[in-house]
């Protein structure tokens, strides 16, 4: 079975390619079955490194993806520079051919591309990242105008089954109190969290106003993908973004 992915539905410029990958078309076992992309959530070492090899192959990436160590902070990885490591949430490129990617299972990868197609960047953004500040870095670290930047909200848990406790909702609304209408009380001090509204509301804070996608719950469809809260331990989806050589590539 080949493996299949989600192309992002936004007007990025010819240069900028993109995909989300699904769940299927890969060599893990359950409970990773069967293309998980993820190298620490237990799987063997073996099929992981097949699952890549064939995301590279069949998705035609002009390099192997730098796979991140991610920790819910806000360091974000310029993969032009000279020395490239260590744990981020976040990656960025203005040069063709540097795949960044991000990995998640239920937590919600963020997209950017310039419109002028000269740099491109993704974001790890649970909700300790985005608490944590890791859309304002990533954006901050692509160094261009955010009035020139599209953004794609990928896959994600959805306000229906993302239930958090008071605790969590007091983080998200720290630097941004006028989000109380992104939760919804329930019994016993708990909410549900919409991150996706989340999300925009901080990117329209900075002045991106072309945001796309944010209509899919990781949690309410196992046939499609991989979510932590509803089936750990599972694999993980890669979110992927990078840029051509030439628009006719």
């Amino acid at each position: 079975m080949n493996i299949r992915w989600l192309v992002p539905q936004w007007p990025a410029p010819p240069p900028v390619r993109a995909l989300y990958t699904l769940r299927g078309g890969g060599v893990s076992a359950p409970p990773y079955a069967s293309l998980n992309l993820g190298a620490r959530v237990g799987d063997q070492p073996e099929a992981v490194t097949e699952n890549r090899r064939r995301l590279r192959e069949e998705a035609d990436l002009p390099a192997e993806p730098l796979w991140l160590s991610q920790v819910h902070g806000t360091r974000v990885l310029d993969l032009d520079a000279a020395e490239v490591s260590g744990p981020a949430d976040g990656a960025l490129t203005r040069r063709p051919g540097r795949v960044c990617a991000v990995l998640t299972a239920d937590c919600l990868p963020i997209l950017l591309a310039s419109t002028s197609g000269d740099g491109v960047a993704v974001a790890h953004a649970g909700w300790r990242g985005v608490a944590a500040g890791v859309i304002e870095a990533t954006v901050g670290a692509l160094g261009l105008n955010p009035a020139s930047l599209l953004a794609w909200l990928g896959p994600a848990i959805g306000p229906r089954h993302f239930e958090v406790g008071a605790e969590v909702r007091d983080a998200l609304l720290k630097d941004d109190p006028g989000g109380g209408a992104a939760f919804e009380k329930r019994p016993r001090d708990r909410f549900m969290a919409d991150l996706y509204a989340l999300a925009r509301r901080r990117l329209r804070r900075l002045g991106i106003e072309q945001i796309y996608g944010g209509g899919e719950c990781t949690y309410a469809q196992s046939d499609r993908y991989f979510s932590h809260r509803r089936d750990a331990p599972t694999g993980r989806q890669a979110t992927l973004i990078w840029l051509t050589e030439t628009a006719g590539r």
